[in-house]
This record gives structure tokens, C-alpha cells and sequence, in this order.
């Protein structure tokens, strides 16, 4: 059960990132309808990776930094890193998406580019702190999220 819900939510947010390269892909080859559809996904996979992760942290806590001490500081910036990174993803998401239903498309086309590039650098980032965090190190005791973010 320990690896199961961070397993399942980083496992939901490369599926989100691979339906956005999908969909980058049929908006660049004019498979406008099947663009909407794929983003649709992946903007589902990215609420279901949402509701996952912030349910586990407000019911367990976030799980603490568990590796070298000599490594703490290195994984802390990172993750906060990943966390400002994936906080812009979901704003730039959330309004790429509203720009592309209001069919306000030469803006959706503009933020678009640049949300897609985020989104991708937040799931190389998130599985980058899921394998720091549960395979490569044992991860360390589960606690408030703000003490686990800071490394208190």
C-alpha cells in the first residue's frame, strides 16, 4: 500500500503528458476535433493524478525525505522546484484549455506551446522526486505536507 497511490498518481501524470504530446501532434497536423478529445484526456488524467495525490496528502501527509543527509538540500530545491513548475502547469493548463473551449484560438495556440513545454518538464520533474523518493531511496516518515516540502 506504501507505493500504491504514488505509484498510481505519477503513473496518471505521464499519461496526462504523453495525451498533451499526442495532442500537440494532431493540432500540428489539423486533426482539430481529435486535439480537443485528446486534451479533454489529458486534462482528466491530470485531475485524477490531482484528486489522488491531494487526498493521500490530506489523509497521510506528504512523505519526508528519506535519502543521505548529504543529498537533503539538492532533493528539497528540487522538489520545491517541481512544485512551482507544477502549480504554472496547472494555471497555464486550466487557461489553455478555457482559451480553446471559448474558441479564442490564436491565443490557445500561443499559451498552448508554452503550457504543453511545462507540462512536460513537471512529469520528467515528478517522476524525477517519485523515484528520489520511493525507489532509489527508502522514503522517510509521512508528515505535514509544508514540513516535508522544507525538509523540517
Amino acid at each position: 500500500m506504501y507505493l500504491l497511490m504514488p505509484t498510481i498518481s505519477t503513473t496518471l501524470i505521464v499519461i496526462s503528458a504523453i495525451l498533451v504530446a499526442i495532442g500537440w501532434r494532431l493540432a500540428i497536423v489539423r486533426k482539430l476535433e481529435e486535439h480537443q478529445k485528446m486534451m479533454f484526456w489529458a486534462a482528466v488524467t491530470a485531475i485524477l493524478f490531482f484528486i489522488i495525490y491531494s487526498s493521500r496528502t490530506l489523509i497521510s501527509g506528504n512523505t519526508s525525505w528519506g535519502g543521505p543527509d548529504s543529498i537533503k538540500p539538492y532533493y528539497h530545491a528540487f522538489l520545491i522546484f517541481h512544485i512551482i513548475l507544477a502549480t504554472a502547469g496547472a494555471v497555464f493548463g486550466i487557461t489553455t484549455l478555457t482559451l480553446g473551449y471559448k474558441k479564442r484560438f490564436a491565443k490557445h495556440r500561443r499559451i498552448g506551446r508554452v503550457t504543453s513545454i511545462v507540462w512536460f518538464f513537471t512529469a520528467i520533474t515528478g517522476v524525477t522526486v517519485y523515484v528520489l523518493l520511493y525507489l532509489m531511496y527508502p522514503g522517510g516518515h509521512t508528515k505535514p505536507m509544508i514540513d516535508a516540502i522544507f525538509g523540517w
